[in-house]
């Protein structure tokens, strides 16, 4: 189960335009500026920080120009200011330097960049998932729902709802848009996960089963408007947390109740159980595998909360075994040729057909609108759990093995399927090769992603304005 994620904090500039999401850009890795740092001047005047943009220096204007486009000058300032607050947060403040403003204007550019390729491939986020994540925030607002948020954030400033979701809308498409870019510059050989299997790093990659304690402390309003008072408030709050978490044998729930005190938002979290390796969010595997038995993490401060976690037991496996059916399907599609009603009708005289003694493969050959299975008698082979969607697994599972299942419907049309037979496949081989492959595109990921930017900055006209 993934209850919340964790973000580990380094050494990066977090820059963010809405309220709850931010892009991490190192130092070193957006080195390169969008004209010469100030930070290299002669003059003692400009390196003290007088010529630096800030709210009281500065009339709005535009600051660079994008392909057709244009960042104003409130843009860079907002972006700062964020940026600023994300990095206090962090334990790690930033001052307002000529460092700091060109690797801000140049995250801005290279967003602006983005969005502009977003619209022209005409990637749209999933609708119900920006529902989810504005939920999640309501309820780490205290909120009971996405309509108490809006009115919260409209009384508070009018507009204020619907700019946070075209801002999560925004940082969606580009995280679409970056995996897509990504995905198709990591190349990863069989050969290479031979080679990766064969090092001292793949020992890591083992079938352990690991019981976690999770638990955050969230903020009571987002971190770049907290005070100092507040984030004291919820560090401290962590630490009585993760003193209780230490002790053996410890009542998680207890724990949490006493380390709630008068906080005035519900900790969130708790024993989260026993999970595989391959099961668990990359961050938080990364923090768990570092853990003995027993043993907690120091408080991880994230923009969403801050974060304890414990290692509070672990098993060991040489194998995975999962349940596997061997099974056969029909599939009536229901499409602008075929209404629903029609559909029902055939599947429904396909399952009295078989109630009479008909083949079920010969039926699926001659009537399956699938295909990839029809012309082998509706075979799909052996089918794992979580192969399939929802509602055929579910039927799938519920079938004994021999028989076959009433016509059921998904969102593709309507089925009936026959489970052939059940076995117990070790899958052990398969999980180390798919861990290695995941821990390679890990350590490749980056530098492809850096190339990619480098690549779409190179290709864009770009003007910055004195």
């Amino acid at each position: 189960m993934r209850f919340f994620s964790l973000r580990q904090t380094s050494r990066a500039v977090l820059l963010s335009m809405g309220m709850t999401t931010a892009i991490a850009l190192s130092f070193s890795a957006q080195a390169a500026t969008v004209k010469p740092p100030k930070a290299q001047a002669t003059n003692a005047t400009e390196q003290n920080g007088v010529n630096r943009l800030t709210p009281a220096n500065s009339t709005d204007g535009i600051i660079a120009l994008v392909n057709e486009n244009a960042i104003l000058k409130s843009d860079l300032i907002a972006a700062i200011t964020q940026t600023q607050a994300r990095a206090k947060a962090a334990g790690e403040p930033i001052a307002n330097s000529a460092q700091l403003q060109s690797e801000v204007l140049n995250a801005l550019i290279l967003r602006e960049l983005q969005l502009s390729l977003v619209k022209r491939v005409g990637l749209n986020p999933d609708e119900a998932a920006i529902n989810q994540r504005l939920g999640q925030i309501a309820q780490a607002e205290g909120l009971s729902s996405i309509g108490a948020l809006q009115q919260r954030l409209d009384s508070a400033q009018p507009g204020s709802y619907a700019t946070l979701r075209a801002q999560l809308i925004e940082d969606a498409a580009i995280q679409a848009l970056q995996q897509r870019q990504i995905t198709n510059r990591v190349r990863i050989s069989e050969q290479d996960i031979d080679a990766f299997l064969a090092s001292p790093e793949a020992k890591r990659l083992n079938q352990s089963e690991y019981q976690t304690v999770h638990v955050r402390v969230p903020y009571i309003d987002d971190y770049s408007r907290l005070s100092e008072a507040q984030r004291a408030d919820a560090l401290k709050v962590a630490q009585k947390l993760r003193t209780r978490l230490l002790v053996p044998n410890v009542d998680v729930a207890e724990a949490i109740a006493a380390s709630q005190g008068s906080y005035p938002i519900p900790l969130q979290g708790g024993d989260m159980g026993f999970h595989k390796a391959a099961a668990l969010p990359t961050e938080l595997s990364s923090e768990i595998t570092k853990l003995d038995v027993g043993a907690v993490s120091a408080p991880l401060v994230t923009p969403e909360g801050i974060d304890i976690i414990k290692l509070a037991n672990k098993k060991s496996s040489d194998t995975m075994l999962v349940p596997q059916w061997n099974t056969r399907h029909i599939l009536v599609k229901v499409d602008e040729l075929q209404t629903d009603a029609l559909a029902e009708q055939k599947i429904n005289d396909l399952y009295t057909q078989l109630r009479s003694g008909a083949d079920f493969a010969s039926l699926a050959s001659t009537y399956s609108d699938d295909p990839g299975s029809a012309g082998r008698g509706g075979d799909l082979d052996w089918v794992g759990e979580e192969q399939m969607i929802g509602p055929f697994e579910a039927m799938m599972k519920n079938t004994a093995v021999g028989d076959y299942s009433a016509p059921f419907k998904t969102q593709f049309g309507w089925h009936i399927l026959k489970v052939d037979g059940k076995r117990q496949q070790d899958v052990s081989d398969e999980y180390r090769r798919n861990m290695a492959r995941q821990a390679l595109y890990q350590r490749l990921a980056p530098q492809a992603k850096e190339d990619w930017l480098q690549e779409l900055r190179a290709g864009a006209y770009i003007q910055v304005l004195g």
